[in-house]
C-alpha cells in the first residue's frame, strides 16, 4: 500500500495559554479553523505573567496544553501578529519567538512536531513572571 501524496501537510501549533479552547483568544484566532484538537504535553518551563497570560521557555518540565492542527500554514500569520513575532527581528525584539518542538500525548507518546511560542527568560524576569510548576495555566481564576 502506498501513501497518498496528495494529502497536504497540516500545520500543527502547541498552545498553552490564551489560545487553548475556552480561553480568551481561542474564539477569535482558532475556532472553526482547526482540523483537529487534542490535549498534549510539551517540555519547557511555564510562567504566569502579571498581564494575565503565560510564557514558556525551553526546559524539561511537562507543559499541559493543546495540539491544534490547521489545514493551512497561513494561520501562523495571525498567530504571529497576536504573539508579536516577526521572523526578521532578533529574539530580544520579539515578545515571543516561534520554534518547532516535539509534542506528546498524555501518556508520553510522541505525537508530532508543532510550532510553539516562547518568551526569553530575560523578558519573563523583567515582567515578573511567576513559575507555574504544575505546567498548567488557565485564565479562569
Amino acid at each position: 500500500m502506498t501513501a497518498d501524496i496528495s494529502i497536504p501537510k497540516l500545520c500543527h501549533v502547541f498552545v498553552y495559554g490564551t489560545l487553548k479552547p475556552n480561553e480568551e483568544n481561542y474564539a477569535q484566532y482558532c475556532a472553526g479553523k482547526t482540523i483537529a484538537e487534542r490535549q498534549a504535553i510539551a517540555y519547557g518551563e511555564l510562567f504566569s505573567l502579571p498581564m494575565g497570560y503565560p510564557a514558556m521557555i525551553l526546559g524539561d518540565r511537562q507543559i499541559h496544553g493543546y495540539l491544534l492542527s490547521f489545514a493551512e500554514a497561513s494561520i501562523l500569520e495571525s498567530l504571529d501578529d497576536l504573539e508579536d513575532y516577526q521572523s526578521d527581528r532578533t529574539a530580544s525584539e520579539n515578545a515571543y519567538n516561534r520554534y518547532e518542538i516535539e509534542t506528546f500525548d498524555l501518556e508520553g507518546n510522541l505525537l508530532t512536531s508543532a510550532w510553539a511560542y516562547f518568551m526569553t527568560l530575560e523578558q519573563i524576569t523583567k515582567f515578573g513572571g511567576v513559575p507555574q510548576l504544575d505546567g498548567c495555566w488557565t485564565g479562569h481564576n
